[in-house]
């Protein structure tokens, strides 16, 4: 789960996190009212999207007026803002944050995330702020400081300092920056984050470390443990199939290709998703059913799917072991009555009661086509929509 910039800033400023003085905005008018909050001085006007690269697309200006911040504020707000990271179709901004200006003299880059080859929470730092950390990471390699923290101890200031040191960092700077990344670190493991990006970290010119972006990603897993989080989500920045999806408890997301999966494991519709590239078609989406899926779940499943005006046909892929073959047969014939299927539609059933499941499809009256292996399944299904 994403969160926009102002609510990453409201949420680890509590922890003791610097970040400049701000405040949301939803029309023009809003936007004056919050500068002058500010003093009315120097601020910036940025654009509120689950995406990066705003700077570079117009989404972050810096007004030294009223006239200015309600100028900017209204070309912003509606428009629809194309980054790196949107995607061509972009992303309508609905919201504006602005901030008081700062007096910066560097810009750095500090990144916490979980890192599965080491199985801790790594903290990673640059001195290049302000740039992509993955471009940095392909041209500048060596300018990527990583520190790994041990579970057991939890960040100590020396991790803080080694950071600091390896940003060039002295004097003042060293004591704002250990008391920021400590409690950056503290803020991290205690809202279940899975990734936290501060870019650009600035130092201004009194030797104070300030937040001046800031991205959060949390674990999807542990909002059960965070109402308050959750409340934050924007739906208006979420692909809708996807928030149907997790209202029935299905992971899904939405991929480009054309053929629809139905797969019960992560690690089978990862499988299901290579094979059908591998016989020339292309998965228009991942979905994952769970182990325990009903028949409801399972219709629920279908219908989005079939949401996706992209998919021309789509291919169920089911290993029954906990789920039961017959269960998914009754779930697909009743969402394709329900839905009046008009695309292909392949059925491999594998594991718990196959046979009954396959009796139930045989005998459902609808032109399902049923597969004997997982490769048969991808090359009926492929066939099938380049025939349609």
């Amino acid at each position: 789960m994403n969160i926009h910039e102002y609510q990453a800033k409201a949420l680890i400023r509590k922890f003791g996190v610097s970040v400049p003085d701000g405040h949301v905005a939803y029309s023009a008018d809003e936007a004056v009212d919050a500068a002058k909050k500010l003093g009315g001085g120097l601020c910036v006007v940025k654009a509120q999207i689950h995406a990066g690269g705003r700077g570079k697309a117009g989404g972050v200006k810096v007004a030294k007026s009223l006239d200015e911040v309600k100028d900017f504020a209204g070309k912003m707000l509606g428009m629809t803002l194309v980054t790196h990271q949107t995607g061509p179709a972009g992303k309508v901004v609905k919201r504006i944050y602005v901030e008081a200006g700062c007096d910066i003299k560097r810009e750095l880059y500090l990144g916490m995330l979980v890192d599965r080859a080491t199985s801790r929470v790594t903290v990673m730092a640059s001195t290049e702020g302000g740039m992509d950390i993955e471009e940095v990471a392909a041209s500048h390699p060596e300018k990527i400081l990583k520190v790994a923290i041990d579970p057991a101890t939890g960040i100590q200031p020396f991790h803080a300092r080694q950071i600091a040191f390896g940003l060039g960092l002295s004097g003042k700077q060293i004591g704002s920056a250990t008391k920021f990344i400590l409690a950056l670190y503290k803020a991290f493991t205690d809202l279940d984050c899975s990734i936290v990006e501060i870019n650009p970290l600035v130092v201004t010119g009194e030797g104070e470390v300030l937040a001046l972006d800031a991205k959060i990603n949390f674990d999807d897993n542990a909002l059960f443990r965070h109402p308050d989080v959750e409340e934050l989500r924007d739906p208006d920045e979420e692909d809708p199939a996807e928030l149907e999806a997790a209202k029935h408890s299905l992971n899904y997301i939405k991929l480009d290709g054309s053929i629809g999966c139905m797969v019960n494991g992560a690690g089978l519709a990862m499988a299901t998703m290579d094979i059908i590239k591998l016989y020339g078609g292309s998965p228009a989406n991942f979905l994952d059913v769970g182990g325990g899926a009903t028949k409801e779940r399972v219709t629920a499943a279908f219908k989005i799917i079939l949401s996706d005006p992209n998919v021309e046909g789509i291919l169920v892929n089911i290993f029954g072991g906990i789920m039961r073959c017959d269960v998914i047969a009754e779930g697909v014939v009743a969402a394709a009555r329900e839905v009046s299927l008009h695309v292909p539609l392949v059925v491999r059933l594998e594991g718990t009661n196959v046979e009954l499941g396959k009796k139930i499809l045989a005998q459902s009256g609808l032109p399902i086509l049923s597969a004997d292996n997982l490769a048969d399944a991808a090359e009926k299904v492929v066939k099938a929509v380049k025939e349609a």
